[in-house]
């Protein structure tokens, strides 16, 4: 009884206690964990600019709606090549000495993960312009605007980032300039990218894939166009197919869109396409590759933006598609 009326020896044995089972099950794991996984090879460090976007990333609160976990189920697919590993996170360190929020693996995902966001839109442009009004490219967004990322002035100025910003959200003759801290966001939003598994490495599965019910072989419903380009490709070109002036070009009354010559536009979908920067647009990302389109979905959203908006073209079959897709040479990785 003497012990347990001693609190010196009470307390201090309870506190041994902790601290020898703090280190048995937290920190000695841990360190296991670390000397375990790795950096897989190819994997990029933080430039600067990146990692000073990643302090801004977290302290706008974007890790409140964003996720970066490509989890092992079929739905999750959309966000990555591949179901998220150990390694991809064995690069992250703490903050700093008070905060250990450097996995940035998130909880919810009101916004979609970002993964591998630097691969489905590495358009810088796209980036800033959706960080300023995201109701500029997608009208229906939740998401909050950052205006306090960007300044407006009548010009920019040496070295200084304009943004395309349509008429109605800017005062006329003004400018939106990204600030630097824009900048950097931007620059670490561009850095997010799953590094590809060594040669010979065992890549992990989706679990739980979805299947298409069929009848007699075949599917029992068309794909719809619309829906696929809304996924896919709305947020640049916006839903009247007029894209963003100065920044994303428009489908209505495209050349190529318009052309029976199908094999560009296939291209263009699947491998991205850098024609017209000189024309100021942006480069195009791999859609097609990037979010692994089927030949169906390829064709459902070609016939959908052929026939909108005033498009007369003339409507692309299946065996069509397939057979360029077979000779199409996918894009080499970042």
């Amino acid at each position: 009884m003497e012990f347990f009326n001693n609190h010196k020896k009470l307390f201090g044995t309870a506190l041994l206690l902790f601290v020898f089972l703090t280190i048995i099950v937290a920190i000695l794991p841990a360190m296991q964990n670390e000397r375990k996984n790795k950096l897989l090879p190819g994997a990029e460090p933080l430039t600067a600019d990146a990692a000073k976007g990643k302090e801004l990333f977290i302290a706008n609160g974007c890790v409140a709606c964003h996720t970066q976990q490509v989890r092992n189920v079929e739905m999750d697919k959309t966000w990555g090549s591949r179901p998220s590993i150990a390694a991809d996170y064995a690069g992250s360190r703490r903050t700093d000495v008070w905060r250990n929020t450097a996995t940035l693996m998130g909880t919810e995902r009101t916004g979609p993960d970002l993964t591998t966001i630097g691969t489905r839109q590495p358009s810088a442009e796209w980036q800033l312009t959706h960080l300023y009004n995201p109701r500029i490219l997608v009208e229906a967004s939740v998401m909050p605007a950052y205006p306090w990322l960007f300044t407006v002035k009548p010009q920019p100025g040496m070295g200084e980032v304009a943004v395309s910003v349509p008429e109605g959200y800017v005062a006329k003759g003004q400018k939106v300039i990204a600030t630097r801290e824009a900048l950097q966001l931007v620059a670490y939003l561009a850095s997010l990218k799953q590094t590809t598994l060594p040669d010979g490495a065992a890549t992990p599965e989706f679990l739980y894939k979805r299947t298409v019910k069929a009848e007699g072989g075949a599917a029992t419903a068309e794909l719809d166009g619309e829906a696929l380009y809304v996924a896919n490709c709305q947020a640049c070109h916006q839903p009247n197919g007029e894209g963003l002036p100065g920044a994303f070009p428009p489908l209505k009354g495209s050349k190529i869109v318009l052309d029976d010559n199908v094999e560009l536009m296939i291209s263009i979908i699947m491998n991205g396409y850098e024609g017209r920067i000189k024309e100021g647009y942006g480069p195009m990302p791999a859609v097609g590759v990037n979010n692994q389109l089927t030949p169906e979905e390829v064709t459902a959203i070609m016939n959908h933006e052929k026939s909108s908006w005033g498009n007369g073209a003339k409507k692309v079959d299946l065996e069509q598609v397939k057979k360029v897709l077979s000779t199409l040479k996918a894009p080499e990785q970042p």
